[in-house]
């Protein structure tokens, strides 16, 4: 990791940038697959997963024997684990329910609001470097909350032709039963505008890598919704002398691993915390699986030494991050300081990794600075809100005046008749 000590405000500033990626370019390699699918179809489908996952399918639809044998091939261990964080999830999106009620404006003027839910959701899962199946969780679990009629799941087979049996157990434990073996771009396009066997649906979930994350904005702009813009994963920890090293070297380690364009920043005001930390990092380093990407990770990424805890809090709400840990004294009190952020873990014994899996709260999180204006996905990303509201003729009148003088102003006159012809037509309330 790269240090930097005491850095000035115009530094910071570059110094949080993140890597920019060529979204033209991108482009120009999504854009012809989308436009293949739309216009071919399955045909499409079949063609760039055998392109791309080398896979030769003759079909795309996971069948119902392929989800009820999903079970039998994993462990009991993981299906226990399973069916917790399914519990915790549950617990903490439930609550997120919504009955407003009734608004009376005045007497004759009743408002109010309903959630209705999205007729058709489309869930992408990753299955390349790694089968995702906390991500059916996280997606599955609000989407049959808020009731959506039609969930559709795509993911990529593995070189057997086969989704891997986490990601098909999981789903049949929320009650997902169309599921379809389409990875990359191609799963986007087949959601977006549907195909002879994949549904059409009105808005997509889900994270990817850089051409499920262009496939997902370029759909956006032909009206099919999507749950945030999203990039590489990131975290940013602020740990003081309170920390623990091992403890920090391992939640910038379980980023890391994502990916090698994972994000990953340490931001403390303990210069000799510094190299404790880097020495942890090498020692946990050595021991996992996924070490390549991490390093390529750890590469790019940065610790800051700060004067203090409020400078180190003033960068992490410039920089946004997608996690923030709080290794610091009073973690509680400057919780309350942070306002960029898209999920906070406070205290040494809340590591990002709880909320990855099963804490309850959605791992599925804005990145990219994007915790600025976006929250993380919830019960309400699987809803629309539709509003009401009914007048009596009593109720219209004594909001005449004032609706025929600003409608008259902005120069509507069929707005301001919409009222005067109601109250001057001499019928009793309806």
């Amino acid at each position: 990791m790269n240090v930097i000590k005491y850095p000035t405000k115009i530094e910071i500033l570059e110094l949080l940038k993140r890597p920019v990626k060529d979204f033209d370019e991108i482009s120009k390699i999504v854009i012809p697959i989308l436009k293949s699918v739309r216009e071919l179809g399955d045909e499409a489908l079949k063609k760039f997963t055998k392109e791309f996952d080398k896979v030769d399918l003759d079909s795309i639809v996971v069948r119902r024997e392929e989800i009820n044998d999903a079970a039998g091939k994993l462990d009991e261990k993981l299906k226990k684990a399973i069916e917790m964080a399914k519990d915790n999830i549950e617990k903490f999106h439930e609550v997120q329910r919504s009955d407003e009620g009734v608004i009376k404006i005045d007497e004759g003027i009743e408002c109010w609001r309903k959630s209705v839910a999205i007729e058709r959701v489309g869930l992408y899962i990753p299955g390349g470097t790694s089968p995702l199946f906390s991500t059916v969780l996280m997606l599955g679990v609000p989407a049959r909350l808020a009731g959506c009629p039609e969930i559709v799941l795509c993911t990529p087979a593995g070189r057997n032709g086969d989704v891997h049996p986490a990601i098909l157990y999981t789903a049949a434990l929320i009650g997902i039963e169309k599921i379809y073996k389409v990875g990359g771009a191609q799963a986007i396009a087949a959601m977006a505008y549907g195909t002879e066997t994949v549904p059409k649906v009105y808005k997509i979930f889900g994270p990817g890598n850089q051409y499920v994350t262009a496939a997902k904005q370029l759909v956006l702009n032909e009206g099919v919704a999507i749950d945030m813009p999203a990039g590489p994963s990131e975290v940013a920890v602020i740990a003081d002398d309170s920390a623990v090293p091992e403890y920090v070297a391992s939640d910038l380690l379980s980023q890391a691993e994502h990916g090698s364009d994972s994000q990953v920043l340490l931001v403390t005001p303990d210069e000799n915390l510094i190299d404790r930390v880097l020495i942890e990092l090498e020692k946990q380093l050595a021991d996992l699986p996924r070490k390549e990407f991490a390093k390529q990770s750890l590469n790019n990424s940065k610790i800051i030494l700060v004067k203090d805890v409020e400078e180190a809090i003033e960068i992490i709400n410039e920089y946004a991050p997608e996690h923030l840990i709080l290794a610091i004294k009073n973690s509680d009190q400057k919780a309350e300081k942070v306002i960029n952020a898209g999920s906070v873990f406070i205290g040494n014994y809340s590591p990002e990794s709880a909320g990855d899996y099963a804490s309850g709260t959605n791992h599925t999180l804005p990145t990219n600075g994007y915790a600025k204006s976006y929250s993380g996905v919830s019960l309400d990303s699987f809803v629309k809100k539709i509003t009401f509201q009914k007048l009596s003729k009593d109720g219209l009148k004594k909001l005449a005046s004032t609706i025929e003088i600003m409608a008259e102003a902005e120069g509507f006159y069929a707005h301001k008749n919409a009222v005067s012809i109601r109250l001057n037509s001499g019928e009793e309330d309806l």
